[in-house]
Parts: structure tokens; C-alpha cells; sequence
């Protein structure tokens, strides 16, 4: 692998194929994955997909447990990644995360991208928002994080969710300029 890895973490909010999605694409491009599921989420993986949680977790190249604070990717000397994705995020982690709570290593990675400048992508999966996860999310972008909710495109013909979820991590994974071959762009009107 001549890339560097990305640091995944997927919290308890609903859609936690999106997080799951993502690893397997990181998988086929060869890029090493740093895991990290909050409890939360291990529920939701149960809930909603037909993936055991051990199953999602050996999908990762590395799979840090929630309450290990002295993994690697505590530390901004850990230099093998571009950066962290959270996906799907958490009202709960996206507070935590604006408030620099540091309470398990899912936010204390997060931190760490901050601090060390790199990029932070954060795919809140949480509507209707009020006035207080309003905040939160500027104060997120003020510090440095691209605040990412999966919002579906249309514009590239979906025929299945699965199509839906894809476009969504195409667009994720671009901002770390990684290109998805099968992600279709808006190539403007045809004519």
C-alpha cells in the first residue's frame, strides 16, 4: 500500500452502512482503514444491516476498541493517515467533538485531526435540526471540519440505495482527492 489510511469512526446515528460502505471501499482501493465503532453504533449495526459487528470490524485494517485512549491514533505523532471520516455522526459525537470532550477515542482521533490540521470529515445524520446542533456544526466548521451530511443527489440517476450510498461516499472520499471509478459527477446539461 503506497497511500495513507484514513481513520473511519461510525457513531450511533442511523445509517450506519454509509460507515460500513465506506470501509469496503477503502478496502478494494487498497487503502488501510483505522476502525473505530462507538457502542452505540455497534446497535445500530445490529438494527439496521445484516452485517455482524465483528463482521464490519474485520473490514478494517485496524480496529481500535472505543475505551483504548492509548491507541495510535490518540496521538498526532500517528502520521499514517490523511485524515478521519466520521460517518455516519451522532448528535451525541458531533456535541462531544465541539466541545472537545475527549471521553472515548472516537472523539479523542477526531481531535487529534484537528489539532494536527488534517482533514476532519463529519456526516451528521440527524434532521430536523434545532437552534443548539445548529451551533454545534459552526463551531465544528470554525475549528476545522468539514461538516458532511449525507444528503442524496439525484442528478446521477440512482436505480437502488446502494447507488444512493456510493454517490455519497464518492463525493466524501473527493475531498480527500481520492478518486472512486464508478462515482459519476454532474457534467453539467445535456443538450
Amino acid at each position: 500500500m503506497n497511500k495513507k489510511g484514513m481513520i473511519v469512526g461510525i457513531s450511533g446515528a442511523s445509517g450506519a452502512i454509509y460507515g460500513i460502505r465506506l470501509l469496503e471501499i477503502l478496502k478494494m482501493m487498497d487503502i488501510e482503514s483505522y476502525l473505530i465503532v462507538s457502542r452505540a453504533a455497534e446497535k445500530t449495526i445490529q438494527l439496521e444491516t445484516s452485517y455482524s459487528v465483528e463482521q464490519v470490524k474485520e473490514m478494517a485494517t485496524v480496529c481500535s476498541d472505543l475505551e483504548d485512549i492509548a491507541a495510535p491514533v490518540s496521538s498526532g505523532s500517528f502520521n499514517k493517515t490523511m485524515g478521519m471520516v466520521i460517518l455516519p455522526c451522532s448528535i451525541k459525537t458531533l456535541s462531544a467533538l465541539a466541545n472537545s470532550f475527549n471521553v472515548n477515542i472516537l472523539i479523542r482521533a477526531a481531535d487529534v485531526t484537528l489539532k494536527e490540521r488534517r482533514k476532519l470529515v463529519v456526516a451528521l445524520r440527524e434532521t430536523p435540526l434545532h437552534y443548539g446542533h445548529l451551533e454545534l456544526m459552526l463551531r465544528l466548521t470554525r475549528m476545522g471540519a468539514i461538516l458532511f451530511p449525507p444528503v442524496p443527489a439525484f442528478y446521477h440517476h440512482p436505480k437502488t440505495l446502494g447507488d444512493i450510498i456510493d454517490h455519497s461516499i464518492g463525493k466524501i472520499l473527493d475531498l480527500f482527492n481520492i478518486e472512486v471509478p464508478s462515482f459519476k459527477r454532474w457534467t453539467g446539461e445535456k443538450e
